[in-house]
């Protein structure tokens, strides 16, 4: 149980926390751990029917095997969520490459400049994708470590930051209560994909014992610690940290705060901490997100040459996943990057409770609650889309762009599926 918890919170805590908060404090301000906590509660909705059909099909594939088992005759069912899933981890790799350069170079005088992120994030892709094709178990052990390493540095950061109080909740909320609940929600949908990653655990079904019992005890039990990991961290943060520093330095908000009330030491501990927990995450995802996008290659539903392996390592998955990771990062600010992480996320968690609903006699879940999850699911896709539409249209309709060419993409491959089949 311990080791399966281990490994949906290595997946989550992953530099989730070190992104959302300035973006966070930003837009809604001392209700930043109200919004974080929002955001385990939708992640919660998305974990029933992961939940329920990893315990069901006991499929190791999780959710592109899901959805193809309980479609089997739709091969552009299986197509659309084998290429959302690939693009939501494409998504997070460029999230976490984003946010470890925003933290590595965050004491340097060039700490500010865009191109020097985006150019740091480039390297550190190239690093992980390096070391995932030539030495995968060197790398296991070497995550382990960093996992665990993480988490007890965010613990300590967090009743550090916590120990050097600046104001109180009171206060902060007598000069925050212009924000509205929408904004509220909104920003919980966006933290989302802080909470992505609880479904790692599915994975490993295989290995474990009782997985009618292990699968939902570790993914909730990985959720709340996770929730409450954030949520300290951030309380210690606001009330440590003054907003306007939070908030002009949002790309490393938890360095820049340490750094001007511990001083360079306490910088210094934050951005290690940062560096772990990105650097975990970047290997765990191109790690297991590869050897996925691999899977659907075989399958058919992308290009064949991605299913090659060289002992037994789709090297071709893993510099396909990482150039595409790279470009997003390219084209992409810190917050477009976030939305789509937690968009797509949303979009996949909202087929996931779909497809429960239709076999919810098989999996015996609960009517009431897939419907709830799927309805919530969808608002938070829906919030985030209308926050796009009254704040950033050009960025909307980027988004929209992206989503249109994969699901084009995903028809195309189903139909040549079919026709190689003879449908």
């Amino acid at each position: 149980m311990l080791e399966l918890i281990a490994i949906a919170l290595g997946g989550m805590v992953g530099g989730g926390i070190f992104t959302i908060l300035g973006i966070s404090v930003s837009m809604v301000g001392v209700y930043t751990p109200l919004v974080i906590i929002l955001g385990g509660l939708i992640a919660s909705l998305a974990a029933y029917s992961y939940i329920k059909l990893g315990v069901y099909y006991k499929d190791e594939g999780a959710t592109y095997s899901f959805y193809k088992r309980t479609f089997p005759g739709s091969s552009f069912a299986a197509s659309l969520i084998g290429w959302w899933v690939i693009f939501g981890y494409i998504s997070t790799l460029a999230l976490y490459a984003y946010t470890f350069a925003s933290y590595a170079i965050s004491s340097m005088p060039f700490a500010d400049s865009e191109w020097a992120r985006k150019f740091v994030a480039g390297a550190v892709i190239l690093i992980f994708t390096l070391i995932n094709i030539w030495s995968v178990k060197g790398m296991g052990k070497i995550e382990d470590l960093m996992v665990y390493t993480k988490l007890v540095i965010l613990v300590v950061i967090s009743f550090v930051l916590m120990s050097h109080s600046q104001t109180t909740i009171p206060v902060l909320l007598q000069n925050n209560n212009d924000t509205s609940i929408l904004s509220i929600f909104i920003v919980a949908s966006i933290t989302f994909v802080a909470y992505e990653g609880f479904q790692l655990v599915i994975n490993a079904v295989n290995e474990m014992e009782e997985p009618e019992k292990n699968i939902p005890r570790a993914i909730y039990s990985a959720l709340f610690l996770a929730m409450l990991i954030y949520v300290v961290i951030s309380i210690g943060a606001i009330l440590a940290i003054p907003f306007e520093a939070i908030i002009q330095n949002k790309e490393y908000a938890l360095a820049a705060g340490a750094g001007e009330i511990l001083g360079h030491w306490g910088s210094d501990f934050v951005i290690l901490g940062a560096l772990l927990a990105t650097s975990s995450a970047i290997s765990g995802t191109v790690f297991g997100a590869s050897r996925q996008m691999a899977s659907i290659a075989k399958d058919g539903y992308f290009p064949k040459f991605l299913a090659r392996r060289v002992n037994s390592i789709p090297v071709f998955a893993i510099m396909c996943m990482s150039l595409l990771a790279f470009l997003l990062v390219i084209v992409g600010s810190l917050q477009v990057i976030l939305e789509f992480g937690s968009v797509t996320f949303l979009l996949v968690s909202v087929l996931m409770a779909f497809a429960n609903f239709k076999i919810r006699h098989l999996t015996k879940s609960s009517t009431l609650i897939t419907i709830f999850a799927f309805i919530g699911l969808l608002c938070g896709t829906a919030l985030i889309l209308f926050y796009e539409f009254n704040s950033q249209p050009q960025q909307l309709v980027f988004i929209l762009v992206i989503y249109a060419s994969l699901t084009a993409g995903s028809f195309f491959y189903s139909r040549s599926r079919r026709v190689q089949a003879g449908v």
